[in-house]
């Protein structure tokens, strides 16, 4: 946590010179927020438009939906502080930590969430495994979910204190207060809606920042030369230094960051993460809610490139960036390079775009973490058979509820100088777990219904106990808390299927009639959805959308590997 000292520096040094013209843009930006769950709100007739937006939505609302919920406050700070602290292996959490685990999704996953007809990633458990797999699952998903949203809050108001001035009680109130307002009036497709809006004033603010950035430090021959110079050769590459062994930035080799981050971190973050999966339930069909992840993925490629290249500038701009001596933290290199070079007028675009990333951020873990609240806790183990109606309104309740717990936890992240670090260890505790429950469900009929509990528990807790005890006592020198991350995913993962393969023998397998349509091979009548007119175009092939975005990533690591 910043010392009261250190919040007023930042407060005075990082100021910015905001004017009616700014505020201006940051006013109507809020107004047409508010305008846009008003409108939704006439669509709100059942718990499914609240919760699922009805299963109505067209592939390209719910695709840009998918990337902008992703697309966080924390994810542009964190990505930027990042690529400060690590330089150029930034990319590995795009093109090797996002986009195969998103094909994925969309080509083998979405068929089984979309065909069996679930309101949620762990409803999927229930029907897999039993209520305990489901229970445990869901409130550990409710948890993470006030987890990541309190990452928001506090992301928003590192942000906005230093920037503009406001007590960082009043930012948390106000963007809290907006997005309880669309939420609440909406439900999901309010959100969406405003995501998709979020997702071009969140470009909008961006570009500007990466082309000043450039010029100010002589374009990408003079970043590099400079970077070079302070960091060395391996700060803009890829993969140099991640020989077993070698030393790097990253505190990581090139087998912990292909399987730590590119396989457990990113499948069990984009497969199972309700936040992003709920985007594609609610898209009209199953060819849209397959492409859901598909579209999403080519924006994906690039916005590496938006996130990463102002944390580069920073560490370039100021020698040390980050250390104690710069008087600079890593989160601190998005609003440093505002501050520095944006005049009026593009200054309130990208304070909008910041609070919209926040808003997008918030709104999606709230909207998901309502929607497991209501559906998997509520309404199936505390008050069951009551009307649609009631649980509408207990979903706007709980929703408020949410936020109000979410700002608690905001301050869990401050003891990170690097929030995507923590939002990392979250994800390694959280998801990886449950995904490799899914994995092992979906490709082994044999697991049993008691399997998923003992699987999920003993990923969870064997994650934790890499993080906390092994690494953090010291047992084992891992280098950086990202490196960490790597390794407790990995032990998570093989912890939960270890326990999974040992239990399953011992125990009951569900009857092959109630597995079909939810392990690989098998098919229900949801699964086989003939694709609505037009959405048998070639250019519109899952497929084709899939694999196309795996080699474009893949050529995109071509510049940053030599």
């Amino acid at each position: 946590m910043q010392t009261t000292a250190k919040g007023a520096y930042l407060a005075a040094e990082l100021r910015l010179p905001t004017n009616w013209l700014d505020y201006t843009i940051l006013g109507i930006y809020f107004v047409v927020v508010l305008g846009i769950g008003f409108a939704a709100r006439r669509s709100v007739k059942t718990s499914l438009d609240f919760f699922l937006s009805g299963r109505s939505l067209p592939a390209w609302i719910t695709g840009l939906a998918f990337i902008s919920a992703n697309l966080a406050a924390t994810e542009i700070l964190g990505m930027a502080a990042n690529s400060a602290q690590y330089g150029a292996y930034t990319v590995h959490w795009y093109w090797i930590g996002a986009i195969p685990a998103m094909v994925f999704l969309g080509l083998v996953m979405m068929p089984f969430y979309y065909g069996s007809k679930v309101r949620s990633v762990p409803e999927m458990l229930l029907l897999r495994f039993d209520k305990w797999a489901h229970l445990l699952s869901s409130a550990l998903f409710a948890f993470a979910a006030i987890l990541i949203a309190g990452v928001n809050l506090y992301a928003l108001a590192i942000v906005v204190e230093a920037l503009l001035g406001w007590p960082q009680w009043v930012a948390i109130v106000v963007a809290g207060a907006f997005v309880l307002a669309y939420i609440t009036l909406g439900g999901l497709s309010s959100a969406i809606y405003n995501e998709v809006l979020q997702f071009f004033v969140i470009l909008a603010a961006l570009i500007p920042l990466v082309v000043l950035g450039l010029k100010k430090v002589g374009g990408w021959d003079g970043l590099t030369d400079k970077l070079t110079a302070e960091h060395g050769a391996n700060f803009t590459t890829a993969w140099g230094g991640t020989g077993i062994g070698s030393a790097n930035p990253l505190g990581a080799n090139w087998l912990t960051i292909v399987l730590g981050l590119g396989f457990v971190l990113s499948f069990g973050y984009w497969t199972t993460n309700f936040a992003e999966v709920q985007r594609a339930l609610s898209a009209k069909n199953l060819s849209a809610a397959q492409r859901t992840p598909l579209i999403a993925a080519y924006p994906k490629i690039f916005i590496v490139f938006l996130v990463m290249i102002p944390g580069l500038v920073a560490a370039a701009l100021i020698p040390g960036f980050g250390s104690a001596d710069s008087g600079y933290q890593y989160n601190d290199a998005i609003p440093y390079l505002m501050e520095q070079l944006l005049p009026n007028g593009v200054l309130g675009i990208a304070v909008t775009g910041l609070l919209a990333a926040f808003m997008a951020g918030m709104a999606a873990n709230v909207s998901s973490f309502n929607t497991v609240f209501t559906n998997d806790i509520w309404a199936r183990y505390a008050v069951r058979g009551r009307e649609d109606g009631y649980y509408v309104r207990f979903g706007r309740l709980i929703t408020v509820i949410g936020v109000c717990a979410s700002v608690g936890t905001a301050f869990l992240a401050s003891s990170f100088s690097n929030i995507m670090s923590y939002l990392q260890t979250l994800f390694s505790f959280f998801n990886v777990p449950m995904f490799v429950v899914f994995i092992v469900g979906m490709f082994w009929k044999r697991a049993s219904a008691k399997s998923g509990f003992w699987g999920l528990l003993a990923g969870t807790v064997a994650a934790m106990v890499n993080y906390f005890w092994i690494y953090k006592q010291g047992i084992i020198d891992i280098p950086t808390d990202q490196g960490a991350n790597f390794v407790s995913a990995i032990v998570g993962f093989v912890a939960g299927a270890v326990v999974m393969f040992a239990v399953s023998p011992f125990t009951a397998p569900k009857p092959a009639e109630e597995l079909q349509g939810l392990v690989y091979g098998t098919t229900s009548p949801g699964m086989t959805e003939a694709p609505a007119a037009g959405d048998d175009a070639w250019y519109r092939r899952p497929a084709l959308l899939g694999w196309g975005a795996v080699v474009l990533a893949a050529a995109c690591y071509i510049p940053f590997s030599f």
